[in-house]
């Protein structure tokens, strides 16, 4: 299977770092493609453009998208599965993953209208879309305050949404007391990999 992976995080010594490295040798282990667009390591531009905005904001579709946004859209064509693998920040994801949306899920491709009111949406629908993301609170904490609720509407409703057959969402927390929660990880990251096909 073609996976693809879209990693946000920028510090090489974190703990998110570590779940990136572990769930690329796993999905490996069990024979997939994988590929990564690491946005911190790319310096994926976060911010629209000019252009860009009256595109999105108009509908322009006639305007092209940006080579960048162009190479995003043919690593989700040539998927099967894509992973969101970010820390949470202030009950989400980073800047860098949210104007990750923002740009590539650009009018024409992941959503939008013709003149005559008729759907356009050219991006594939892709078999599974899994989010993975690292909490410092605890699962319960995050649960109980309705933040993971909160989380998992706006990654798997909005984000994903019917662009996905398959969606899950996976929350990593407990990150402050990493010693008392990583065999647990670890233990989900490989079964969430068996079960991926």
């Amino acid at each position: 299977m073609n996976i693809l992976i879209i990693y946000s995080h920028p510090g090489r010594k974190s703990y998110t770092f570590r779940v990136l490295k572990q769930l690329v040798n796993a999905l490996q282990k069990e024979n997939h493609h994988v590929e990564i667009s690491d946005l911190y390591d790319m310096n994926f531009q976060t911010d629209m453009t000019e252009q860009e905005y009256e595109r999105e904001g108009f509908a322009k579709i006639d305007l092209p998208v940006s080579d960048d946004i162009a190479k995003e859209h043919e690593k989700i064509e040539q998927s099967d599965c894509i992973i969101f693998l970010y820390p949470v920040w202030w009950s989400d994801c980073p800047a860098k993953l949210k104007g990750w949306f923002d740009r590539v899920y650009s009018v024409g491709y992941a959503y939008g209208y013709d003149a005559n009111g008729q759907k356009i949406q050219k991006m594939k629908k892709i078999k599974s879309g899994i989010v993975i993301c690292t909490a410092g609170h605890s699962n319960e904490f995050l649960e109980e305050t309705e933040i993971a609720e909160s989380m998992r509407k706006v990654m798997l409703n909005d984000r994903l949404g019917e662009r996905f057959d398959k969606k899950e969402m996976i929350i990593l927390g407990g990150t402050l007391y990493i010693e008392e929660v990583e065999e647990f990880h670890t233990d989900c990251l490989r079964k969430l990999v068996k079960q991926i096909r």
